[in-house]
């Protein structure tokens, strides 16, 4: 039999059959050494084989079939191991919010590029637009632009209000989506607003931090009343790019992408070269110094 994982808890994986049933299964001994880059062999997505025995209430993974993509976080923030935050996606959306708690450029900057780099498309959810005050309507709208200019599509949300939930609903219909965002981005809340039929555990914010505290434990696939499916992530502080070559780094920036050809140098790395044309995109405006300031600071991450 053949399934989709749904869920995987470290002992325990759930797997969608066909018939739209659970079950809940083993991984078989052999997967647990295969790649020892990645702390988990299956991931939220993948597409397994399994087995199951007459009178047996549980099954037994006994093959993962090649992965289409994947996204990736470092497991740890010093370790060079990473963790497969989930596989096979058609899209990936970053719930985006500028206050409790603020969701920083850097690590908006880092989730696209980690998603480019593994040919994931990404948009943002700007959530909780009920919350901001004037200044921070500001803020959000002086954003959008920029990331829009590079080629992602921006939407505007409020979970509690509804604002902007029915155009998300459709735009999930009949795909496999990601959700990621800090602790109290809002996904868990928003997934509920797209289908009330779902439960996924919402939290409230630490008074002293303004941070979302954790509400998902493990990510967890969850099917839509339309036939799309979501991916709701752990709460991620941090994204750490992992294998990634300096020199394929600028591709991960759509607006360096175009102007590459027309650098001076092939090697060049947007840095101190004569006739960098990223550089001289700076000053006509093709590249924000906003994003270019990730890109350095992704740059001497690497």
């Amino acid at each position: 039999m053949e399934g989709i994982v749904v869920k995987s808890t470290g002992s325990w994986i759930r797997v969608r059959m066909p018939d739209g049933t659970k079950l809940e299964c083993k991984l078989k001994g052999q997967f647990r050494v295969m790649d020892i880059k990645h702390t988990n062999p299956v991931a939220i997505g993948d597409h397994v084989e399994v087995e199951q025995l007459a009178g047996d209430s549980h099954g037994m993974i006994t093959h993962i079939r090649e992965r289409e993509n994947y996204i990736i976080r470092k497991a740890t923030k010093l370790s060079k191991v990473s963790h497969i935050i989930a596989a096979n996606l058609d899209h990936a959306y970053l719930i985006v919010t500028m206050a409790k708690p603020r969701t920083s450029n850097g690590f908006i900057d880092r989730f696209l590029v980690t998603a480019a780099g593994y040919h994931i498309p990404a948009s943002l959810i700007f959530n909780k637009i009920d919350i901001y005050n004037p200044d921070l309507l500001q803020s959000m709208e002086d954003l959008i632009p920029i990331y829009e200019k590079a080629g992602y599509s921006c939407y505007r949300v409020s979970a509690l209000r509804g604002d902007g939930v029915d155009r998300i609903r459709e735009l999930l219909r009949d795909k496999v989506s990601l959700f990621s965002g800090h602790s109290g981005a809002g996904k868990s809340a928003l997934i509920k607003a797209l289908d009330s039929s779902l439960t996924p555990r919402t939290g409230t914010l630490s008074q002293t931090h303004q941070k979302g505290m954790h509400t998902t434990t493990f990510a967890e696939m969850y099917e839509l009343s339309n036939r799309g499916f979501i991916v709701d992530t752990p709460g991620i502080k941090e994204f750490g790019l992992i294998d990634f070559d300096k020199t394929e780094i600028p591709r991960c920036f759509p607006e360096m992408e175009s102007l590459l050809p027309y650098c001076q140098y092939k090697n060049c790395s947007h840095t101190h070269e004569p006739g960098c044309a990223v550089k001289s995109g700076l000053e006509t405006g093709a590249v924000s110094w906003l994003r270019y300031n990730s890109y350095l600071s992704i740059l001497n991450d690497s």
